[in-house]
């Protein structure tokens, strides 16, 4: 299960968090610093994208100038998280045109009807990108 998603980008402002367990305030606010500093300092080339985060896992993914971070439990599997992220951000990429950091900033509510399509409740709801993109098609109409 996962128990927050992160988008940050390089200099550690949260552009978009989803929490699926409960923290207090104080407790964001820690998480997202503790997790820029683990995630920001990494090799790129030389580590993997996983991070042990206390009892939990990191597992995060750059996209140009943006950190996506999923926390999850120890026994979860990273790579279907991993390519979760990167499907997200396919569908990011596909909805908005190739997506920047602005288009998180300014449509914060599409990107988190996108990340609903794709995640529900800390689980992977649906991978499949076609369907996805109808229901998001079928959103779009509705507004």
């Amino acid at each position: 299960m996962i128990h927050f998603l992160l988008i940050q980008n390089r200099q550690g402002k949260t552009r978009l968090s989803k929490w699926y367990s409960p923290y207090t305030d104080a407790e964001k606010l820690d998480t997202k610093a503790q997790v820029h500093k683990l995630v920001a300092s990494r090799d790129q080339r030389q580590q993997s994208n996983f991070v042990q985060y206390g009892d939990q896992k990191i597992v995060y993914r750059r996209y140009a100038g943006l950190f996506f971070c999923a926390c999850l439990d120890a026994a979860d599997n990273e790579l279907a998280y991993l390519e979760a992220i990167h499907l997200f951000v396919e569908l990011l990429d596909g909805f908005f045109g190739n997506v920047c950091e602005l288009d998180l900033v300014f449509n914060f509510w599409k990107v988190y009807a996108i990340l609903d399509e794709v995640l529900l409740a800390g689980e992977i709801e649906e991978t499949n990108t076609k369907v996805i993109r109808a229901r998001l098609e079928y959103l779009e109409k509705l507004e």
